[in-house]
């Protein structure tokens, strides 16, 4: 497993001092970046191959989330490639070991001249090792949005500070909105998020927001055709 060290910054912490949860995906994003990067295949050689990897899916589970200046080492590995989807775990812990977190996500190679995913290259699959996948309760990636019973909330537009490399709003960006809708008072033990189509810069997202249980809230960040950019679940 490819691991970094790092420490929880002031400005990556909520209100209680803990890591907020859209910044454990930024740590998860950057460790496999970073790996990327250290392997020879990270930006500049998919600027030449005109290919990016982009997110489908994520599923977290939270055992505790990290202080402002504790010690933290995030791991990821990829488990499995098939065609033009590939699956890979993280995992956060403490510098004495403690499990903080840990994570599945599904990525496709999206082809950045025809933007449609592509079947990943041998080449690129033969850069990284695969290892068996985490012990974790792996869910569905499809997530089902309610037929009714939602509720629209305040209009977003994509800004430029919301962009990554590739041009869309950034896949932690729809979990920093939807966290703005989490109960007073209550915790984050496990979040999923399905994404189904890029956002870019000037687009309007409406997230409507469902409860589907007590324990259990639902946004569906919807475009002005009605349709979900995402769908994030919180499971409390």
């Amino acid at each position: 497993m490819y691991k970094f060290d790092g420490r929880i910054r002031y400005s990556e912490v909520d209100s209680e001092r803990k890591l907020t949860v859209e910044k454990m995906i930024d740590y998860f994003q950057d460790c496999s970046s970073f790996q990327s990067e250290d392997l020879g295949v990270g930006l500049d050689y998919m600027k030449a191959h005109a290919f990016a990897w982009v997110v489908n899916y994520w599923q977290i589970r939270f055992d505790r989330r990290p202080v402002m200046g504790e010690q933290v080492r995030t791991g990821t590995t990829p488990y499995d490639f098939k065609g033009i989807m590939g699956m890979r775990n993280f995992m956060m812990e403490t510098a004495d070991g403690e499990l903080l977190a840990v994570g599945n996500s599904v990525w496709s190679l999206l082809d950045m001249k025809q933007m449609y995913p592509m079947r990943i290259p041998a080449e690129l699959i033969e850069r990284y090792q695969t290892e068996p996948r985490l012990d974790m309760d792996y869910k569905p990636r499809k997530i089902k949005v309610p037929a009714e019973g939602g509720v629209p909330c305040e209009t977003i537009t994509v800004r430029p500070h919301h962009l990554d490399t590739n041009k869309h709003m950034n896949n932690a960006q729809y979990v920093h909105f939807a966290m703005m809708y989490l109960p007073a008072g209550r915790e984050v033990r496990e979040l999923r998020v399905e994404y189904r189509k890029q956002a870019v810069l000037g687009d309007r997202i409406t997230p409507v927001l469902y409860h589907i249980t007590d324990n259990c809230l639902l946004l569906s960040m919807n475009g002005e055709d009605g349709k979900p950019h995402a769908v994030v679940e919180i499971t409390l």
